[in-house]
This record gives C-alpha cells, sequence and structure tokens, in this order.
C-alpha cells in the first residue's frame, strides 16, 4: 500500500440468502450480485459466512440424531478448495475487477467427517489471497465444523488495503481481532449468518452492530459486514409444518449488514433483515487522525507489560518425515555408525 496515496473507494455488503444447499445455484446468485455490486462501482465486495450453500441451521432445532442425515446432505453439497465453485468466484472477481471476501462450506481433502467454516479472499486478479478456517465453532455449530488453525490469521495486501476477515463469533474474540490490527489491518471484513434460533433476549442485529462498532472504534479501521437473510425456501426445509419453528425462523431483526467507520459509526444506514446490497465510501486517510489518540497496536500500548504470542502453523492431521507416497531404498549406515562388537564384561 502506497502510504502517500491511501485507497478511497466503495464497498459493498451483500444480505441475501443462499439457495439453500445447492452450491451451483448459490455460486450463480454469487456471481450475479457481484457484477451488481460492481456496476455499482464497488471495489470490495462481501459476502456472508458460509454463504455456499447455507448455514447448519438443524444443528438449533433437532437433536444430533435427527440432525445428522442433514450434515451429510450439507457434506455432499459443499465446496472443494481448489474446485471448480471457487474457480467460478475467483473468475467472477476477475472479471468485475473487484477484492471479493466470501464464506463457503470447505470439505476437507482428508476427511468425509470434516467441514470447515471458511473465508474466502479474492483478489481483483482472481487471485486465492486466503483461506480461513473459523477458529472456534460457536455454540451448536461444533456438531457440524471442525476448528481451523492460526495459519489463516493473516492480513492481506490488496488494491483497497490491508484486508482481514473474521466469521461471526470470532469477532468477538479479542486476541483474534488484534492479531489482525497487529499486522496492520485497515479494512475488516465480517461475515456473519442470521441467528432467528437465538435466545428470544438475543437481538442479532444489534449484536453484529455493537461488534463492528466494537471492532473499528478500538482499532481505528473500517469494517464491511455482510450478514445471511432466511429465505422462504429455507423455513419450508427445515421447519416444515411446524408452526412454533416457522415463527421462529421468521424471527426479526435476526440479520444486519453495511459499513462501519474508523468512529465506530455508520458510514451510512445498515439494511436489517431485507435482503440487498448496502454500499459505503471508504477513505483510509480517515484511520490516520484517530489513531493518533487510541492506537492500540502502536503508541497506546505497553509492549513491556503485554505480548501476544500467535501460533501460526499449519496444523495437518498428520506429518510424515518422509512423503509416503515417495519410494525409497534401502540404505546402509555410514561406517562411523556401524555397531562395534560389545566390552567384554568385568570379572566381578
Amino acid at each position: 500500500m502506497d502510504r502517500d496515496h491511501l485507497p478511497r473507494f466503495t464497498a459493498a455488503a451483500v444480505q441475501a440468502a443462499p439457495v439453500y444447499l445447492d452450491p451451483a445455484a448459490t455460486v450463480d446468485k454469487a456471481v450475479a450480485l457481484i457484477a451488481e455490486a460492481a456496476a455499482n462501482g464497488a471495489e470490495l465486495v462481501v459476502f456472508p459466512e458460509v454463504f455456499v450453500p447455507g448455514y447448519p441451521y438443524w444443528n438449533w432445532t433437532m437433536n444430533p440424531v435427527q440432525g445428522s442425515p442433514w450434515f451429510e446432505r450439507l457434506q455432499r453439497a459443499s465446496v472443494d478448495i481448489p474446485g471448480p465453485h471457487v474457480d467460478r468466484l475467483r473468475a467472477a472477481a476477475r472479471r468485475h475487477g473487484v477484492v471479493l471476501v466470501i464464506g463457503v462450506n470447505e470439505r476437507a481433502a482428508h476427511s468425509l467427517g470434516v467441514l470447515y467454516n471458511t473465508l474466502l479472499t479474492i483478489g481483483p486478479d482472481g487471485e486465492l489471497l486466503g483461506v480461513h478456517r473459523k477458529l472456534v465453532p460457536t455454540w451448536a455449530e461444533k456438531l457440524t465444523w471442525t476448528g481451523g488453525d492460526g495459519s489463516s490469521l493473516v492480513v492481506h495486501d490488496t488494491p483497497v488495503g490491508p484486508l482481514g476477515a473474521l466469521a461471526c463469533g470470532e469477532n468477538t474474540n479479542t486476541l483474534a481481532r488484534f492479531a489482525l490490527l497487529a499486522q496492520g489491518e485497515l479494512v475488516h471484513a465480517s461475515a456473519y449468518i442470521a441467528l432467528p434460533v437465538a435466545p428470544a433476549d438475543y437481538d442479532m442485529a444489534d449484536a453484529i452492530a455493537v461488534r463492528t462498532a466494537a471492532h473499528s472504534f478500538e482499532g481505528k479501521v473500517f469494517s464491511v459486514v455482510a450478514c445471511s437473510t432466511i429465505s422462504p425456501e429455507i423455513v419450508d426445509a427445515l421447519a416444515g409444518d411446524d408452526e412454533e419453528l416457522r415463527k421462529q425462523f421468521t424471527r426479526p431483526r435476526s440479520a444486519l449488514s453495511g459499513i462501519f467507520g474508523p468512529d465506530g459509526r455508520p458510514v451510512t444506514e445498515p439494511l436489517v433483515d431485507e435482503e440487498g446490497i448496502v454500499y459505503g465510501e471508504i477513505d483510509l486517510a480517515r484511520c490516520i487522525q484517530p489513531k493518533q489518540m487510541h492506537d492500540i497496536v502502536g503508541h497506546y500500548n505497553r509492549f513491556d507489560v503485554f505480548r501476544l504470542e500467535v501460533d501460526n502453523r499449519p496444523r495437518p492431521p498428520v506429518t510424515f518425515t518422509v512423503s509416503p507416497t515417495t519410494p525409497t531404498m534401502p540404505t546402509v549406515p555410514p561406517p562411523a555408525t556401524l555397531a562395534t562388537p560389545a566390552a567384554p564384561e568385568e570379572d566381578v
């Protein structure tokens, strides 16, 4: 990033529902929304958490045995990285020249039982810049997703500035957010899902706004937050004839999307519950003066008192000293390591 010419651009936060458990159709919808956002001048487009092909709401409304067939449906409908669905998203970003952040359900290459809640960051040239796996699935989500590792807590150098991304509840994780800020993050992408199945006294729209404002104000950064919506198709699939569940799934104030500035305030009116795209102007020069007052990754910290250490090593399920697919030849020990006759025992 050229600090003498800080980026100024339009960001788009997409609030929409997937075509539930249909990855090809959901990617079609995403591609169309990318084209719409780009036509309206957006250079950064952010989509909701696990937009492709949707969120496992059954974890909240069914017991694990009832939900198991739904897990299989989701596994079969999830995304391979690399794979054809990701290729189409990369092509759309390249065609329209946008930086793209989008959530997917990612299938693990090594296990049919492992799914990740993953955020893809794609550059305007179509390069896959980042694959961030949600570190800790929230509450009932543990029935579906495996947690990621610290290797993907990365801020990416993009034409719209230093960009980091976290999924939903990760935005309450102070240390994860600080790890991004300390790498120079100035634009933060937050991806959420509508959560009408939360406890009755929980206002998801307020919760999203509070968390987004907090990160923006604490870090003196811009945040683009995108949340999914609940379509009638999702209600029909998961609630059926259960009127109580149908009422729950259509509960208001379950989604909020928007763009927030370094003062913690929305730069434009957020969108609540309805499908649509929120646009906002981001001028990274606005981050300079607020950081003079509170720069928690600079002068407004005591690094002699506090220290954050992040283990960013990838955590594969197994590590081989020699690849098991590489044929090896028996080796003869070098002369210096050949066994020598044991010394005779002393007389007793």
